[in-house]
């Protein structure tokens, strides 16, 4: 999402940073964009842009990125005086104050569980800090209704594929 648009995101603070947000289960990543299909249709042209871009499915060798805060770590939730509740609360004041307090320890992002499913391992990183850090690993796949991770996640979240 461009910075121009953040605001009412998980970990957002326009003013501060743009956040990028990732995922390390592609599934988690596509369910991210489809979810508000569920219960509906997602069709291939609900896989573009306007103007005609498509979706597509990267992936980054982020190897580099030793600075970053597990926020599905017991540990490190009981350190910040933090419970699972307020990392997964819909709230946004509440994970935007917690992403704030973490950038400002000069971090370069935080990692959380998806609130579609907690198995998926999420992450949030503060885009001017960790960008640098972030390479391509692979041709971005464009999304259809048609490639597998856009079949698996569609089935996980109840999304019908048309």
């Amino acid at each position: 999402m461009p910075r121009v648009h953040q605001g009412e995101g998980r970990h957002d603070h326009p003013e501060r940073y743009g956040a990028l947000y990732l995922s390390r289960v592609p599934e988690s990543a596509v369910a991210e964009r489809i979810q508000r299909f569920r219960g509906r249709t997602l069709s291939d042209a609900d896989l573009r842009l306007v103007g005609g871009a498509q979706y597509a499915l990267a992936i980054f060798n982020d190897s580099a990125l030793t600075q970053l805060v597990d926020l599905d770590d017991p540990m490190e939730l009981v350190s910040r005086r933090l419970r699972p509740s307020m990392i997964a609360t819909r709230e946004r004041r509440v994970t935007q104050r917690i992403a704030m307090r973490i950038f400002e320890e000069g971090l370069l992002g935080l990692g959380w569980w998806s609130t579609l499913e907690a198995t998926w391992p999420n992450v949030t990183l503060f885009a001017e800090r960790a960008s640098p850090f972030l390479t391509l690993s692979n041709t971005p796949e464009l999304l259809s209704v048609h490639h597998p991770v856009v079949r698996t996640a569609a089935q996980s979240i109840g999304v019908m594929l048309a």
